[in-house]
């Protein structure tokens, strides 16, 4: 009787489990695509960087906003609000990118390169699922780091720190894409929006960083 109670309650946990991943990567495939819109839109604009740094900061706000209402039916309004702007704020880089000789490629070869990590990473964790929740403090202290490296390379301006920081941004990135996919696997986590979320930054993140990588080995050339 407990046997059947136990491979009852495994069951339902799969089933339950197998939900979150589908509903994750619906949401994340539909939020990219929203971004790559509000991108386009905002290239199309010419918009100033300035504009762009200020949809960022307000992106940054909503992030809050989106795990505190994760749980409620307005969390759908409010990820779609935040990735929106999220891709909005990338419309001034891009632009500047696309202006540059082979920028256009460069752009498709960061896309690729984005897509090729988060599928393989993903189907690595979905097909081993190994538990990778021991990167976790790991992955922390390197955020931390690299954050930091950044600020003080804004006053530097060193092409080769650049390349370092976006090189361990990618990296720690892809840890986090293995990190997060594991929780989902083992059921850490259960909320499909924060799982989203979680997901879409490290995405996000590889590819400005890719896209910056090309930019300063193309600039070499």
């Amino acid at each position: 009787m407990q046997s059947n109670i136990g491979l009852q309650a495994s069951k339902s946990s799969a089933i339950e489990i197998n939900k979150v991943l589908k509903n994750t990567y619906m949401l994340l495939s539909m939020t990219l695509a929203f971004s790559a819109v509000t991108a386009a839109i905002t290239m199309t604009m010419n918009l100033p960087r300035g504009a762009a740094l200020i949809m960022m900061l307000v992106a940054f706000g909503l992030m809050f906003v989106v795990n505190k209402k994760a749980d409620s039916a307005s969390g759908i309004f409010w990820i779609f609000a935040f990735t929106g702007l999220m891709g909005a704020s990338l419309g001034p880089m891009l632009s500047q990118y696309a202006a540059m000789p082979g920028g256009p490629a460069m752009i498709m070869q960061a896309l690729g390169g984005t897509a090729l990590i988060f599928f393989a990473l993903s189907g690595y964790a979905l097909t081993s699922k190994k538990d990778f929740s021991f990167m976790g403090g790991f992955l922390m202290v390197g955020l931390i780091v690299a954050v930091v490296a950044m600020i003080a390379n804004i006053f530097f301006q060193i092409p080769a720190l650049s390349l370092a920081i976006s090189a361990a941004v990618i990296m720690i990135m892809s840890g986090l894409i293995l990190f997060d996919t594991s929780r989902i696997i083992h059921g850490g986590e259960t909320n499909y929006i924060r799982a989203t979320i979680s997901l879409y930054l490290s995405v996000y993140n590889i590819f400005v960083h890719l896209l910056s990588m090309l930019g300063i080995l193309g600039g070499d050339d």
